[in-house]
C-alpha cells in the first residue's frame, strides 16, 4: 500500500480498525481498511480471523466505513457480527429424501380379527323414564341389528361378547324406592338368559365366539346390602352356566370365561392381546385405572391385560393406563355405556344422564383396535 494509502488507512477511527472478539458462541469482526470492489464473500476474512466458516457464520448486518484514496478509488474497513451456526434444514430436500428410502412392504392383511361386543348394565326387570321391560325388549333388539351391520362389515375371524355385569336388576340393589321392577326375579333371569343367547347367536353368525361375564352387585347373592356367598355364587354368573348348557346342546362354537371362585374379574387372550374385564363396584367412580394398577402390583387376574373394560358407571368412558411391560403395548381403560332404562334416582341427586348404548371395539394381531371403537 503505497504512503498515502497508509496514511488514508491511518486516518480510520479507532473502532474501525482491524480487529475482533468471541465469547465461545458469539462475537464480532472489524476487517479494517480493504482496497477495491465492495465484499461479498466474507468467507477468506473469516478464515483471516481464524475463524472456520463451516462452523462461524455471519448474523446481522454488515456495516462499512469509507475513505476515499487519492486515486479516487475506495478503502473499506467492515463489521459484522458473527455466531456459531445452527443446523439447518433444508425441507424440500428432507421429504424427497424421506420419500425415496426404500421401506418394508405393508405386510397383507391377514384378516384376523376379533369385535368385541360389550353387554353391560341392562338391569332387566327395572322401570324408568324410558320404559319398562317392552321399552327394553325393543331397545336390545334395535342393538342387535346394528351389530349385525357392524358384524357384516367388519368381517371378523372371531367375535366376543362381554357382559360386564348387572344383567338383571334384583330386589336388594338398595335402591330407593324398593319394589319398582316389572318382572318377578325368576322372570328378571328368564329374560336375562334369552337376552344373551339372542346375543351370541348374532355374533357366532360372523365366527367363533368368547363369551365373558364378571360377578356384579345387582346380581349378586345379597340379603339386603349383604353378599352372600362367594363370588363365584353370583346369579349373573348362574345364569351364564344355564345360556352354555344350551348353547353347548345347539352346536353354538362358543367359549366361556368366568372369574375363579374367589375371583371378580377375568382376561381373555384374543389374537394375542389380554382383555381383561370387571364390573366396576369394586372401586368408586373414576378410580379404575388405580385399581388397575393395583390389580397389577398384586398379580391379579388382569394384571397382563392390554385392555380393561368395565361397566357399573353407566356411562362412556376412555383413558390411556400407561404401558405393559409384558407386551410393549400402551394399556387402555374402556367404560362401558348402560343398556338400562335409565337412573331416575342418580338423574334426581346428580344431575346427570347418559344415553343406553353397546360398546364395541376390535382386536387385531398389532393389538386394540382404536379406530373401530364405537357406541351403537
Amino acid at each position: 500500500m503505497a504512503l498515502r494509502d497508509a496514511d488514508a488507512a491511518a486516518s480510520f477511527p479507532a473502532e474501525w480498525q482491524a480487529h475482533a472478539s468471541w465469547d465461545g458462541d458469539k462475537g464480532e469482526i472489524v476487517t479494517g481498511p480493504i482496497p477495491g470492489t465492495p465484499l461479498i464473500d466474507f468467507r477468506d476474512i473469516l478464515i483471516k480471523f481464524g475463524y472456520d466458516p463451516e462452523l462461524v457464520e455471519i448474523v446481522g448486518k454488515v456495516s462499512q466505513w469509507k475513505k476515499e484514496r487519492p486515486d479516487g478509488s475506495w478503502l473499506t474497513s467492515y463489521f459484522f457480527g458473527v455466531a456459531a451456526k445452527q443446523e439447518h434444514y433444508d425441507l424440500p430436500a428432507l421429504y424427497a429424501a424421506a420419500k425415496a428410502r426404500p421401506r418394508a412392504p405393508l405386510a397383507p392383511s391377514s384378516n384376523q380379527r376379533a369385535t368385541v361386543a360389550v353387554f353391560a348394565d341392562p338391569q332387566i326387570g327395572k322401570t324408568g323414564r324410558r320404559g319398562g321391560t317392552p321399552e327394553l325388549i325393543d331397545r336390545m333388539a334395535e342393538k342387535r341389528e346394528k351389530l349385525e351391520v357392524v358384524l357384516k362389515q367388519r368381517k371378523p375371524s372371531q367375535t366376543a361378547l362381554f357382559d360386564a355385569g348387572d344383567g338383571f336388576e334384583g330386589f336388594n340393589s338398595g335402591g330407593n324406592p324398593y319394589f319398582t321392577n316389572d318382572l318377578s326375579l325368576s322372570q328378571q333371569i328368564d329374560c336375562y338368559s334369552t337376552e344373551l343367547y339372542l346375543f351370541i347367536g348374532v355374533m357366532q353368525r360372523h365366527g367363533p365366539v368368547d363369551v365373558g361375564a364378571v360377578t356384579s352387585n345387582h346380581t349378586a347373592w345379597r340379603n339386603g346390602k349383604q353378599q352372600l356367598g362367594r363370588p363365584s355364587d353370583d346369579l349373573g354368573l348362574l345364569t351364564h352356566r344355564m345360556v352354555k348348557k344350551q348353547a353347548d346342546a345347539a352346536g353354538i362354537d362358543a367359549a366361556w370365561h368366568l372369574p375363579a371362585e374367589y375371583d371378580e374379574s377375568i382376561a381373555v387372550d384374543m389374537l394375542g392381546t389380554v382383555v381383561g374385564m370387571v364390573h366396576g363396584n369394586q372401586f368408586g367412580p373414576g378410580q379404575a385405572i388405580s385399581w388397575w394398577e393395583k390389580q397389577t402390583f398384586g398379580a391379579q387376574a388382569v394384571t397382563q391385560a392390554d385392555v380393561l373394560v368395565t361397566g357399573h358407571y353407566h356411562t362412556f368412558g376412555s383413558g390411556v393406563a400407561g404401558r405393559n411391560p409384558a407386551t410393549g403395548r400402551q394399556r387402555m381403560w374402556l367404560g362401558a355405556p348402560t343398556l338400562d332404562n335409565g337412573s331416575d334416582w342418580y338423574r334426581q341427586t346428580a344431575g346427570r344422564d347418559s344415553d343406553p348404548g353397546m360398546l364395541v371395539f376390535d382386536i387385531t394381531p398389532d393389538g386394540f383396535d382404536l379406530q373401530s371403537l364405537t357406541i351403537l
